[in-house]
């Protein structure tokens, strides 16, 4: 079984987000304010506004952002599960989101999103190679993140 690795910025239920917590959410997830706030329906003004602590984070979004926390914690773990046992485990990354999308068009996220995911995986997994995916020229890369 999967087991989901938790985000150190995960905020009680219950409890307000802060400015500062907020923005290490989204700077742990590595997600660029125009992408959070068009996923969020908000203007980047709005993210800058949360960020300063000059209006309140609404229950909702805090619901929303750690929703991408958890989903991304998943996803973390499920790579690092299936890379564990491999010898010689490796993972492709993005340069840029136009990159990303055209490798992975079912996903939603940034390639900076994507390169942060890597980042964690590498963490965990004794010896990651990561390459960007235009300078891998064989099979020898184990598992693309999502």
């Amino acid at each position: 079984m999967t087991e989901t690795r938790p985000d150190p910025t995960g905020i009680p239920e219950g409890e307000h987000m802060t400015p500062a917590a907020f923005r290490v959410a989204r700077e742990f997830l590595a997600l660029p304010p125009e992408w959070l706030a068009e996923n969020l329906a908000v203007t980047t003004q709005t993210i800058r506004h949360w960020e300063q602590g000059t209006r309140p984070i609404p229950e909702t979004v805090r619901r929303q952002l750690e929703d991408l926390q958890r989903l991304t914690g998943e996803f973390v773990g499920k790579a690092v599960e299936q890379l564990m046992d491999i010898p010689d485990p490796g993972i492709v990354t993005f340069r840029t989101d136009a990159e990303y999308h055209a490798g992975h068009p079912e996903s939603a996220y940034p390639a900076s999103w994507h390169r942060a995911v890597c980042a964690r995986i590498a963490q965990e997994v004794p010896g990651l190679a990561i390459a960007y995916a235009d300078a891998v020229q064989s099979e020898d890369v184990k598992v693309e993140a999502e």
